[in-house]
Protein backbone atom coordinates (compact mmCIF):
# COMPACT_ATOMS: atom_id res chain seq x y z
CA UNK A 1 0.00 0.00 0.00
CA UNK A 2 2.60 2.13 1.27
CA UNK A 3 4.68 1.37 -2.20
CA UNK A 4 0.87 2.22 -3.90
CA UNK A 5 0.86 5.78 -2.33
CA UNK A 6 4.81 6.49 -3.22
CA UNK A 7 4.34 5.85 -7.01
CA UNK A 8 1.42 7.77 -6.92
CA UNK A 9 3.07 10.89 -5.75
CA UNK A 10 5.63 10.48 -7.21
CA UNK A 11 3.30 10.79 -10.70
CA UNK A 12 1.25 13.44 -9.15
CA UNK A 13 4.87 15.19 -8.83
CA UNK A 14 5.93 14.39 -12.74
CA UNK A 15 2.68 15.46 -14.20
CA UNK A 16 2.16 18.63 -11.60
CA UNK A 17 5.63 19.77 -12.94
CA UNK A 18 5.18 19.32 -16.75
CA UNK A 19 2.72 22.04 -17.25
CA UNK A 20 3.67 25.52 -18.24
CA UNK A 21 0.62 27.10 -17.13
CA UNK A 22 -1.35 28.09 -14.00
CA UNK A 23 -4.09 30.08 -15.93
CA UNK A 24 -7.64 30.91 -14.87
CA UNK A 25 -10.07 31.24 -17.93
CA UNK A 26 -13.71 32.52 -17.82
CA UNK A 27 -16.30 32.61 -19.77
CA UNK A 28 -18.65 35.74 -18.52
CA UNK A 29 -21.81 35.32 -20.44
CA UNK A 30 -23.71 38.00 -19.37
CA UNK A 31 -24.03 40.37 -22.35
CA UNK A 32 -26.33 37.72 -23.86
CA UNK A 33 -29.17 37.28 -20.90
CA UNK A 34 -28.24 33.69 -20.59
CA UNK A 35 -26.09 33.49 -18.86
CA UNK A 36 -27.10 30.76 -16.63
CA UNK A 37 -27.40 28.31 -19.66
CA UNK A 38 -25.24 25.04 -19.36
CA UNK A 39 -23.69 25.12 -22.34
CA UNK A 40 -21.34 27.94 -20.98
CA UNK A 41 -20.24 26.52 -17.85
CA UNK A 42 -19.01 23.45 -20.03
CA UNK A 43 -17.41 25.65 -22.32
CA UNK A 44 -15.54 27.35 -19.36
CA UNK A 45 -14.65 24.11 -17.46
CA UNK A 46 -13.29 22.33 -20.79
CA UNK A 47 -10.81 25.61 -21.52
CA UNK A 48 -9.46 25.69 -18.18
CA UNK A 49 -8.87 21.44 -18.50
CA UNK A 50 -7.67 22.64 -22.47
CA UNK A 51 -5.13 25.41 -21.20
CA UNK A 52 -4.03 23.97 -17.71
CA UNK A 53 -3.22 20.08 -18.99
CA UNK A 54 -2.22 20.67 -22.76
CA UNK A 55 1.80 20.21 -22.92
CA UNK A 56 2.80 23.11 -24.30
CA UNK A 57 6.34 22.38 -24.71
CA UNK A 58 8.76 20.08 -24.22
CA UNK A 59 10.42 21.16 -21.39
CA UNK A 60 9.40 20.54 -17.34
CA UNK A 61 8.63 23.12 -15.69
CA UNK A 62 8.65 23.03 -11.48
CA UNK A 63 5.26 24.02 -10.04
CA UNK A 64 7.07 27.17 -8.66
CA UNK A 65 7.47 28.51 -12.00
CA UNK A 66 4.49 27.90 -13.50
CA UNK A 67 3.51 30.88 -15.20
CA UNK A 68 -0.24 32.54 -13.39
CA UNK A 69 -2.12 34.11 -16.40
CA UNK A 70 -5.91 34.50 -16.66
CA UNK A 71 -8.25 34.58 -19.99
CA UNK A 72 -11.28 36.18 -19.51
CA UNK A 73 -13.64 35.60 -22.62
CA UNK A 74 -16.79 37.96 -23.12
CA UNK A 75 -19.61 36.27 -24.81
CA UNK A 76 -21.88 39.20 -26.57
CA UNK A 77 -23.84 36.97 -28.65
CA UNK A 78 -24.42 33.38 -29.66
CA UNK A 79 -26.73 31.50 -31.85
CA UNK A 80 -26.60 27.80 -32.07
CA UNK A 81 -22.92 26.57 -31.95
CA UNK A 82 -21.88 30.26 -33.22
CA UNK A 83 -20.15 32.48 -30.46
CA UNK A 84 -18.93 36.24 -31.02
CA UNK A 85 -16.73 37.43 -28.13
CA UNK A 86 -13.65 39.01 -27.09
CA UNK A 87 -11.42 37.38 -24.64
CA UNK A 88 -8.95 39.52 -22.40
CA UNK A 89 -5.27 37.56 -21.67
CA UNK A 90 -2.95 38.57 -18.49
CA UNK A 91 0.09 36.88 -17.34
CA UNK A 92 2.39 38.00 -14.77
CA UNK A 93 5.92 36.85 -13.86
CA UNK A 94 7.43 36.91 -10.33
CA UNK A 95 10.16 38.96 -9.11
CA UNK A 96 13.07 38.02 -7.45
CA UNK A 97 12.67 37.60 -3.74
CA UNK A 98 9.85 39.01 -3.50
CA UNK A 99 5.97 38.07 -2.93
CA UNK A 100 5.49 40.58 -6.00
CA UNK A 101 4.07 39.66 -9.46
CA UNK A 102 4.73 41.74 -12.68
CA UNK A 103 2.58 42.03 -15.43
CA UNK A 104 4.33 40.77 -18.65
CA UNK A 105 1.35 40.34 -21.35
CA UNK A 106 -1.90 42.24 -21.39
CA UNK A 107 -4.12 41.87 -24.41
CA UNK A 108 -7.25 42.34 -25.03
CA UNK A 109 -8.19 40.70 -28.62
CA UNK A 110 -12.09 41.77 -29.85
CA UNK A 111 -11.98 39.51 -32.99
CA UNK A 112 -12.55 36.25 -31.48
CA UNK A 113 -15.63 34.31 -33.23
CA UNK A 114 -15.72 30.50 -33.11
CA UNK A 115 -17.98 27.59 -33.15
CA UNK A 116 -18.43 25.42 -30.37
CA UNK A 117 -20.58 22.68 -29.64
CA UNK A 118 -21.16 21.39 -25.93
CA UNK A 119 -18.45 18.37 -24.48
CA UNK A 120 -16.49 18.53 -28.39
CA UNK A 121 -12.91 17.57 -27.79
CA UNK A 122 -10.61 20.56 -27.72
CA UNK A 123 -7.17 19.24 -29.39
CA UNK A 124 -4.15 21.53 -30.57
CA UNK A 125 -1.85 20.65 -33.35
CA UNK A 126 1.14 22.44 -34.04
CA UNK A 127 0.86 22.13 -37.49
CA UNK A 128 -2.97 22.25 -38.77
CA UNK A 129 -5.89 24.12 -38.12
CA UNK A 130 -8.45 22.40 -35.70
CA UNK A 131 -10.86 25.02 -34.89
CA UNK A 132 -10.79 28.90 -34.13
CA UNK A 133 -11.70 28.34 -30.58
CA UNK A 134 -8.26 26.06 -30.44
CA UNK A 135 -6.27 28.38 -32.82
CA UNK A 136 -7.47 31.69 -30.93
CA UNK A 137 -6.42 30.17 -27.27
CA UNK A 138 -3.26 28.38 -28.27
CA UNK A 139 -1.93 31.46 -30.18
CA UNK A 140 -2.17 33.83 -26.77
CA UNK A 141 -0.59 30.43 -24.73
CA UNK A 142 2.60 31.05 -27.29
CA UNK A 143 2.23 34.70 -26.99
CA UNK A 144 2.37 34.17 -22.82
CA UNK A 145 4.93 31.51 -23.40
CA UNK A 146 6.98 33.90 -25.57
CA UNK A 147 6.83 37.22 -23.16
CA UNK A 148 7.61 35.36 -20.13
CA UNK A 149 10.74 33.97 -21.64
CA UNK A 150 12.29 36.81 -23.14
CA UNK A 151 11.88 38.57 -19.54
CA UNK A 152 14.43 35.92 -18.48
CA UNK A 153 16.55 35.47 -21.28
CA UNK A 154 17.25 38.35 -24.30
CA UNK A 155 14.93 37.27 -26.91
CA UNK A 156 14.00 33.55 -25.05
CA UNK A 157 10.92 33.44 -26.40
CA UNK A 158 11.95 32.74 -30.17
CA UNK A 159 10.88 29.39 -30.12
CA UNK A 160 7.36 30.33 -28.88
CA UNK A 161 6.88 33.21 -31.18
CA UNK A 162 7.53 31.10 -33.81
CA UNK A 163 5.04 28.61 -33.06
CA UNK A 164 2.42 31.94 -32.85
CA UNK A 165 3.75 32.59 -36.01
CA UNK A 166 2.62 29.12 -37.71
CA UNK A 167 -0.58 29.33 -35.99
CA UNK A 168 -1.41 32.41 -37.51
CA UNK A 169 0.09 31.03 -41.09
CA UNK A 170 -2.29 28.23 -40.92
CA UNK A 171 -5.48 29.93 -39.28
CA UNK A 172 -5.53 33.08 -41.41
CA UNK A 173 -6.84 30.26 -44.50
CA UNK A 174 -9.86 30.48 -42.63
CA UNK A 175 -10.75 34.03 -43.46
CA UNK A 176 -11.56 34.59 -39.65
CA UNK A 177 -11.02 38.26 -38.41
CA UNK A 178 -7.91 38.46 -36.24
CA UNK A 179 -5.86 36.29 -38.66
CA UNK A 180 -5.86 38.62 -41.93
CA UNK A 181 -1.95 39.91 -42.84
CA UNK A 182 -1.57 43.77 -41.22
CA UNK A 183 -3.40 46.03 -43.05
CA UNK A 184 -3.48 50.57 -41.92
CA UNK A 185 -3.77 50.54 -38.34
CA UNK A 186 -5.30 47.11 -37.43
CA UNK A 187 -4.65 45.80 -34.29
CA UNK A 188 -4.72 42.00 -34.51
CA UNK A 189 -3.36 38.46 -33.40
CA UNK A 190 -1.31 38.88 -36.94
CA UNK A 191 -0.51 42.41 -36.79
CA UNK A 192 1.26 41.56 -32.78
CA UNK A 193 3.15 38.75 -34.06
CA UNK A 194 4.21 40.19 -37.22
CA UNK A 195 5.72 43.00 -35.05
CA UNK A 196 7.47 41.31 -32.57
CA UNK A 197 9.57 39.00 -34.55
CA UNK A 198 10.48 42.04 -36.68
CA UNK A 199 13.98 43.86 -36.19
CA UNK A 200 12.23 47.52 -36.76
CA UNK A 201 10.27 46.69 -33.28
CA UNK A 202 14.08 45.10 -31.55
CA UNK A 203 13.86 47.70 -28.51
CA UNK A 204 10.34 45.87 -27.44
CA UNK A 205 12.06 42.62 -27.03
CA UNK A 206 15.25 43.87 -25.28
CA UNK A 207 12.82 45.90 -22.79
CA UNK A 208 11.44 43.16 -21.53
CA UNK A 209 14.00 41.33 -20.70
CA UNK A 210 16.56 44.85 -18.93
CA UNK A 211 13.72 45.99 -16.97
CA UNK A 212 13.19 42.57 -15.57
CA UNK A 213 15.58 40.75 -14.96
CA UNK A 214 17.83 43.80 -14.98
CA UNK A 215 15.69 45.83 -13.11
CA UNK A 216 12.90 44.63 -11.15
CA UNK A 217 14.64 41.21 -9.96
CA UNK A 218 17.48 43.63 -8.32
CA UNK A 219 14.93 45.68 -6.47
CA UNK A 220 14.66 43.31 -3.27
CA UNK A 221 18.29 43.65 -2.67
CA UNK A 222 18.94 47.91 -3.99
CA UNK A 223 15.90 49.26 -4.63
CA UNK A 224 17.91 52.37 -6.14
CA UNK A 225 19.46 50.40 -8.39
CA UNK A 226 17.09 48.60 -9.67
CA UNK A 227 14.96 51.55 -9.98
CA UNK A 228 17.86 53.04 -12.10
CA UNK A 229 18.31 50.13 -14.53
CA UNK A 230 14.39 50.25 -14.92
CA UNK A 231 14.78 53.90 -15.71
CA UNK A 232 17.86 52.84 -18.53
CA UNK A 233 15.58 49.81 -19.83
CA UNK A 234 12.72 52.01 -20.37
CA UNK A 235 14.64 54.76 -22.18
CA UNK A 236 15.13 52.65 -25.19
CA UNK A 237 12.02 52.51 -26.18
CA UNK A 238 12.53 56.08 -27.47
CA UNK A 239 14.31 54.26 -30.55
CA UNK A 240 11.86 52.25 -31.26
CA UNK A 241 9.03 55.66 -31.18
CA UNK A 242 11.54 57.47 -32.84
CA UNK A 243 11.46 55.00 -35.92
CA UNK A 244 7.81 54.12 -35.56
CA UNK A 245 5.55 56.45 -33.96
CA UNK A 246 2.19 55.31 -31.91
CA UNK A 247 3.05 51.82 -33.01
CA UNK A 248 1.08 49.07 -31.43
CA UNK A 249 3.77 47.72 -29.62
CA UNK A 250 4.12 50.62 -27.86
CA UNK A 251 0.41 50.50 -26.41
CA UNK A 252 0.85 46.38 -25.70
CA UNK A 253 3.66 46.97 -23.70
CA UNK A 254 2.73 50.07 -21.71
CA UNK A 255 -1.26 48.77 -21.34
CA UNK A 256 0.74 46.05 -19.08
CA UNK A 257 3.05 48.37 -17.49
CA UNK A 258 1.63 51.77 -16.97
CA UNK A 259 0.33 51.18 -13.63
CA UNK A 260 3.47 49.20 -12.54
CA UNK A 261 5.70 52.24 -13.92
CA UNK A 262 3.96 54.95 -12.07
CA UNK A 263 4.06 53.13 -8.45
CA UNK A 264 7.57 52.26 -9.04
CA UNK A 265 8.75 55.81 -9.22
CA UNK A 266 6.51 57.19 -7.08
CA UNK A 267 7.78 55.48 -3.92
CA UNK A 268 11.49 54.36 -2.64
CA UNK A 269 14.40 55.85 -2.89
CA UNK A 270 14.63 59.07 -5.75
CA UNK A 271 16.37 58.40 -8.59
CA UNK A 272 16.81 61.31 -11.34
CA UNK A 273 13.44 60.44 -13.99
CA UNK A 274 12.99 63.79 -14.92
CA UNK A 275 14.24 63.32 -18.79
CA UNK A 276 12.50 59.28 -18.01
CA UNK A 277 9.13 61.34 -17.41
CA UNK A 278 9.63 63.70 -20.51
CA UNK A 279 10.09 60.49 -22.61
CA UNK A 280 6.95 58.67 -21.42
CA UNK A 281 4.82 61.44 -21.95
CA UNK A 282 5.72 61.52 -25.30
CA UNK A 283 5.84 58.01 -26.74
CA UNK A 284 2.62 57.06 -24.53
CA UNK A 285 0.85 60.08 -24.35
CA UNK A 286 -2.54 57.99 -23.70
CA UNK A 287 -1.48 57.42 -19.93
CA UNK A 288 -0.28 61.16 -19.34
CA UNK A 289 -2.21 61.17 -16.54
CA UNK A 290 -0.31 58.23 -14.68
CA UNK A 291 3.19 59.91 -16.05
CA UNK A 292 2.15 63.17 -14.18
CA UNK A 293 1.10 61.31 -10.74
CA UNK A 294 4.89 59.88 -10.49
CA UNK A 295 6.57 62.56 -8.02
CA UNK A 296 10.50 62.51 -8.03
Amino acid sequence: MRRLILLVAIFTSMYGSSQELNCTVVVNAQQTGNENVQVFKTLEKQLNEFVNNTRWTDKTFKPQEHIECSMVITVQDYQSDTFQASIQIQSARPVHNASYASSVYNFNDKDFTFKYLEYQNLNFSANQFESNLVSVIAFHVYMILGMDADTFELNGGDEYYKQARDIVSYSQQTNSKGWAPPSGGDQTRNVLITNILSPTFKEFRSVLFDYHLKGMDLMADNVKDGKTAVATALSQLENLHNRRPNSFLLRVFFDAKADEISDVFSDGPAVNIANLVSTLSRIAPMYSRKWRNIKF
